[in-house]
């Protein structure tokens, strides 16, 4: 086991994402994991989808941002 220190602040925020049911170390586990796993996924997606699959979710990505810009208009 190890010791970390965090501010007051930084805990309060670790303690706002923690679920019920885990402990400080389960949290910071879950975290570091999804970012890792986020990357995994987009990597294989993008070999998946070849040379147009980042022009293809850049294109998707700005409709999305223009149909809510014109929902909150």
């Amino acid at each position: 086991m190890s010791t970390i220190r965090v501010t007051d602040e930084v805990k309060e925020r670790l303690r706002d994402l923690k679920r019920d049911d885990e402990s400080f170390n389960d949290l910071l586990d879950r975290l570091s994991r999804s970012e890792k796993d986020v990357e995994a996924i987009a990597d294989s997606l993008s070999k998946l989808g070849g040379d147009d699959f980042a022009k293809k979710t850049k294109e998707a990505h700005e409709e999305l941002n223009e149909s809510l810009e014109r929902r909150t208009e």
